[in-house]
Order: C-alpha cells, then sequence, then structure tokens
C-alpha cells in the first residue's frame, strides 16, 4: 500500500494484475508486465508493435479493428471475449476492453486492459479465423442475424460456421454449444471430480 500523498501511476500501470497498453493507431505505445507475460514476450518486446501479432491472423485483426469503431464511435469504449494468439503461436481466449482517448477517432488514441481466460476457457477445438469471430460472437449472446449483419455475411452462412461449430465441439443444442466455448462442461467435470 502507497503511504505517501503522491501516487505512482506509472507504477501502478506497471504492475496491474492484468495485462495494460496504451495504443497509437493499433500500435502499441507502452504495456505493462503483465502483458508481456500473458502473450510470451519480453518485457519491452511489444513497445512499437502493431496489434496484429496478437492474432491468430491478420484478418482477425483487420475484421475486429473494423467491428470496434463504430461501437467506440457511441459508446466510447468496447469490451468482448475474443481468442488471441501468444508468442509461441498457442491460442487462448481473452477478455478484451478499451476506451478510445480520442472521442470521434477510435483508433487515434486508446487505453486496453487483457484478461487471460485459459484456465477457465480453454481453446479445445482448431477453429478458422472465421470460426473464431463468429464464437467470440456467440459467446457474446449475439444471435446469427446479428452477426451476420456485424460483419457482413448472410445469416445462413453464419449459421454454417454455427453448424460446424456445434459438430467440433459436440454440442446438440445452441445452448450447450455456448456452454462448450465458454469451458462451462469442463468446470462441472472438475466440480464432480
Amino acid at each position: 500500500m502507497m503511504t505517501s500523498a503522491r501516487i505512482d501511476y506509472e507504477s501502478i500501470f506497471q504492475y496491474a494484475p492484468v495485462g495494460m497498453c496504451i495504443s497509437q493507431h493499433r500500435v502499441i505505445h507502452a504495456s505493462n508486465d503483465a502483458l508481456a507475460t500473458m502473450f510470451g514476450y519480453a518485457k519491452d518486446a511489444l513497445s512499437g508493435q502493431s496489434f496484429a501479432i496478437l492474432y491468430p491472423s491478420y484478418a482477425e485483426f483487420e475484421r475486429t479493428g473494423a467491428r470496434i469503431v463504430p461501437i467506440m464511435n457511441v459508446k466510447g469504449h468496447y469490451s468482448d471475449e475474443r481468442i488471441m494468439k501468444r508468442a509461441d503461436g498457442q491460442l487462448f481466449w481473452c477478455h478484451v476492453s478499451g476506451r478510445a482517448l480520442v472521442p470521434d477517432d477510435p483508433h487515434a488514441a486508446g487505453i486496453w486492459t487483457f484478461e487471460d481466460l485459459s484456465e477457465k476457457r480453454p481453446v479445445t477445438a482448431e477453429l478458422t479465423p472465421r470460426e473464431r469471430e463468429i464464437a467470440a460472437m456467440l459467446v457474446d449472446g449475439k444471435t446469427s442475424k446479428t452477426i451476420a449483419r456485424q460483419i457482413g455475411l448472410s445469416p445462413r452462412t453464419v449459421e454454417m460456421h454455427r453448424a460446424r461449430l456445434m459438430r467440433k465441439f459436440a454440442a446438440t443444442t445452441a445452448s450447450e454449444l455456448i456452454n462448450r466455448l465458454l469451458g462451462v462442461s469442463r468446470q462441472i467435470e472438475k466440480a464432480e471430480m
């Protein structure tokens, strides 16, 4: 606990228990120790890097960036759960939250937090980039029609991806798929042991 009247904001940022960074035009300007550790990079290796290195594919980086803009233009902040990529190529579920620092230009500058969800929700199936995107939106509670509208696909195409997800996760209902994506069935199995 800090006892002096002066608060050291830089230390708070560096030692926060969640991954944090400050971005400018989707480039990491500064990041803390937790973010570097979470993604498997050396302490200062993320400075000056595009957020693209944290995504499973460049297409996912581009689509997420486009999806964020209208939401941040309205709310000034954004939050979702998505699959991200560590330096060694391992994929993991991550809760990402951000706030725009320039109200009329969401990507100009922002502050972002990252929380590793891999303990609660492991990535258990090989998914295509589009399946990862749709899975993240399903977990967020979006319907196939809403997903289709947001990512520019037909509802039928989204349903086809959803059906593939159901097969990959051996789910027979939509709610079972969501539970499997969230790792709920694994948590129940662990609790029963």
